[in-house]
This record gives structure tokens, C-alpha cells and sequence, in this order.
């Protein structure tokens, strides 16, 4: 399915009047102690702070191409979507813990610091983009612009050279346009619309798994080490010390009600950039807990809990390596390559599974309910990984005598494919790239990996 997007329609729609060189930024002043820690409902300027004095700045120091000979051909991007409302299950959660305040709290002290908060999220927001995830996009594509200037063109763009594809959600679509946007609005392009595929098969391939949602997404158990966390001690002292600030007795304050208390501080801040009541229920040490506790949800249902997890990303795996040998073989036979940018909008469910099926971000040992002491140092950790607006980046390039290489970026900043050179920014040879997951190119069917029953 295709969709056309005029830019008129996206000033009307999405666009706020500030000029990129004015655009909106948040002083270092207003930010939460805990703000780097709120997971998959975090800001990206968290993961990169340099934003928050400049957001479209770049560091191109960390983007340099693998050597001067080299030049990007390809550039594939897989983002999340930007910043969004709470969804419906969320807000059920958030609204009854703010009816148990203001029914049972009488201490003066949070009576004017939270009973005073006004609880304005609504059903009807369910997930839905915010001003901020337009300007998350917009941004992001004029950073990129910045960053791929020779792949990033308005000659590119015109020529149908740069694709769009999204997920069905009205937050990704949403996404994708503003995205466009951002670079119709750089280039003052005002006289041609700019089209984008709406694909679920890639951009929400878990849906159409029924292994995975038979096995872990509808199958409780499956997150066993999640539920047994939020009973373990970590936990239950963070509940206390909420039920202590409140002034209400232990029993009051459920492992629900303190993510829904975290959850309202983290949306306050990326929605509305407040540092909000909600946030002084917490201090760092249970910031973390409770980052720990959406890390093991990440890892047990999108990560590398269950193999499936990862598999369900087979489609989109193939799909992006499909393209990648498209272009490599286009630029060996010296021919123009056709597709030199490709956008893909989809979810953090679109992300994670693909990075885990391509090795990154794995720890030693799997996170489980009973070693969060030892997990300060992991690499899993989806503050980093996820925020909205998160990007996996592979841009290839042609080093003419040094061959064709890859490089793998995550949130703008360059990574080391897993078994491929322990240097950050090393771009391998993509051959090399080929080789190692060759395992992965000549199997990891989706048709036969998302089987409930596969025949033997």
C-alpha cells in the first residue's frame, strides 16, 4: 500500500512555526536525575546529550567513512517511531494510582505537590504521536542530511531515489511524514509530493509470527523472570519508599503502581520536558530498579530470553541484506545505485528483535530476576538501546581497492558488528559482514522459524 504526502499538508498538520534555527531545545536545568534511566519512555537526547544544547547538531568525528577513498553508496535506516502519548493500558494504570492519591494521601507536604497535578492523559490518546515525535523526525532527517551529505540529496529525493516505508500505526506513519517533512522543509521543496509504503509484513513482522505470539506474547510464563522480580526484595523496597513518601500504608503501592508512578515522570519530561511531582517519588537507586525491570520485559519478550524473540526478525534480516548485495552489485557493475537511501519506521518491537538476531548488546549472562546486583555493567540496556526515535543505521560503502564496506550505527553512533573488529567505527569488509551470518542468509526462514508445530 502506497500513500502520498504533500508538504502543505504537513505544515498544517504536524509542523510548529520555529524555524530549524530556533528549533526548541531543553535547558540542562529542568532535567530529572533519573531522565537517563526511563528505558523505552526515554528521550534520545538522553543517549546523546550534545542535543539538548543544539538539536540538530552532529558529530562527525564519530561518523567518518572507514578511510578518504571510501564513499557511502547505501544507507539503510531502521527508527523507531518519536515520542508518544501513553498507551490506553498505561493510562489505566496511571489513573488509578492518581485516584489512590488523591482519595488517600492527606499529608500537606504531597497534597501540594501532587494532589495539585491535574490527570489530563486520556484512553483516546492510546499511543498516539506528540508534537515532540514530529520534531523528533524532522530533526533526525536533517542530522542525517548533515551526516550522509553525499547520500542524502535533494536531488535524491526528487529523482525517487531515497524510500519510505512505515509501520500501520498512526505513530509511524506520523513519524515517516514528519521525517519528510523535514527534509522537504530543509529543501524548500514545495512543488512534488514524496510517496511511502505502509508494510506490516516488515515493520511488524511479530504480529504475523504465531510461534512468538503463541509462546511468549500471550503465554505468561514466558516472562516468569519478570514476575519474580517484582516480588523480589529491589522491588518491594522501591514500593515502600513510594508508600513512605505518601504517607499510605505498604500494601497500598503495587509493583504497578511504581512503574505508573515512573511512567508519569517519564512522560511528563519527553512530552512536555517538566520535571514533574510524579518524579521526586524517586531516587536513583530505584530509578534503576525499575530500568532493571523493563530490561528484563525487553530481553525475556523482544530479546535474547527466547530464541523466537530474535527469529521473528528473519523477514526484515533478509529483507535489509536483499537490498544491501542489491546496491553492492549495482556499484560493481558500475551502474548508478537505484535505492541509495532507504527509511524504515517502525517500533522499539522492530528494533530490539533485529539487534539481537544480529548479535549486539549481548552479555555473558542472561539478566534474570535474581542477579540485578550483578548486572550494573550490562550492555543490555534499553535506556541506551531505545529510546524514541532509536536508529540502526547500515550505510555501505565503496573503498574502490579496499572493496566494498559496512558499517553498522545505533543512535548516530558507530558499533562494532559482534565477532567483526572490537573497535567501535571499524567497518568490516561487507563480504566479511556476509560471511559471518552467512547461517542467517541461508536459513532463518520466517515461514518456517514462526511454525508452532514445524515438521520435522
Amino acid at each position: 500500500m502506497w500513500f502520498t504526502f504533500s508538504f502543505t499538508v504537513c505544515v498544517a498538520n504536524f509542523f510548529c512555526s520555529i524555524s530549524f534555527v530556533n528549533a526548541c531545545h531543553t535547558t540542562g536545568t529542568n532535567i530529572p536525575v533519573i531522565a537517563k534511566y526511563f528505558s523505552t519512555k526515554g528521550r534520545y537526547e538522553e543517549v546523546n546529550p550534545y542535543l539538548i544544547e543544539d538539536i540538530l547538531a552532529v558529530n562527525k568525528s564519530l561518523l567518518q567513512p572507514p578511510s578518504p577513498e571510501c564513499r557511502g553508496i547505501h544507507l539503510t535506516a531502521i527508527v523507531r517511531h518519536g515520542t508518544r502519548y501513553p498507551t490506553s493500558k498505561n493510562v489505566k494504570k496511571m489513573r488509578q494510582l492518581h485516584n489512590l492519591i488523591v482519595r488517600e494521601v492527606s499529608d500537606p507536604e504531597v497534597q501540594r505537590e501532587i494532589k495539585q497535578w491535574k490527570m489530563w492523559y486520556t484512553d483516546e490518546m492510546d499511543g498516539r504521536l506528540v508534537q515532540k515525535g514530529v520534531d523528533d523526525h524532522r530533526h533526525l532527517a536533517v542530522r542525517l542530511s548533515k551526516l550522509f551529505p553525499s547520500l542524502i540529496t535533494e536531488k535524491k529525493l526528487r529523482d525517487g531515489n531515497i524510500k519510505f516505508m512505515t509501520s500501520s500505526k498512526h505513530r509511524c506513519v506520523n513519524s515517516t511524514m514528519a521525517f519528510k517533512g523535514g527534509l522537504t522543509q530543509l529543501w524548500n521543496i514545495k512543488d512534488q509530493n514524496v510517496d511511502h509504503e505502509v508494510n506490516d509484513a516488515l515493520m511488524r513482522f511479530f504480529d504475523h509470527c504465531t510461534k512468538f505470539v503463541e509462546t511468549v506474547e500471550n503465554n505468561p510464563p514466558a516472562l516468569a523472570e519478570l514476575d519474580k522480580f517484582k516480588l523480589g526484595a529491589e522491588m518491594t523496597r522501591v514500593q515502600e519508599k513510594i508508600a513512605d513518601r505518601l504517607t499510605v500504608p505498604y500494601s497500598r503501592i503495587t509493583a504497578d503502581m511504581a512503574e505508573a508512578a515512573f511512567y508519569l515522570c517519564a512522560y511528563e519530561f519527553a512530552i512536555k520536558t517538566e520535571n514533574s511531582p510524579w518524579c521526586q517519588l524517586f531516587d536513583e537507586v530505584d530509578a534503576q530498579v525499575l530500568e532493571y525491570a523493563n530490561d528484563l520485559k525487553q530481553f525475556w519478550k523482544r530479546g535474547y530470553g527466547h530464541d523466537i524473540n530474535s527469529k521473528t526478525s528473519c523477514i526484515l534480516f533478509h529483507d535489509v541484506f536483499s537490498r544491501l548485495e542489491r546496491a553492492a552489485g549495482e556499484s560493481r557493475s558500475g551502474e548508478k545505485v537505484t535505492e541509495a537511501v532507504t527509511i524504515q519506521v517502525g517500533h522499539a518491537e522492530t528494533l530490539l528483535p533485529l539487534l539481537t538476531l544480529l548479535g549486539f548488546f549481548k552479555d555473558s549472562e542472561a539478566l534474570t530476576s535474581t542477579n540485578y546486583a550483578t548486572q550494573s555493567q550490562r550492555s543490555f540496556r534499553t535506556s541506551q538501546m531505545l529510546p524514541y526515535t532509536a536508529n540502526l543505521l547500515l550505510v555501505l560503502y565503496d573503498c574502490g581497492d579496499q572493496g566494498l564496506r559496512l558499517q553498522p550505527f545505533l543512535n548516530e553512533r558507530p558499533l562494532a558488528f559482534p565477532g567483526l573488529g572490537a573497535n567501535e567505527g571499524y567497518a568490516p569488509l561487507y563480504k566479511d559482514v556476509r560471511e559471518h551470518y552467512k547461517y542467517l542468509l541461508d536459513g532463518c526462514d520466517f515461514e518456517t522459524e514462526c511454525q508452532l508445530f514445524p515438521p520435522h
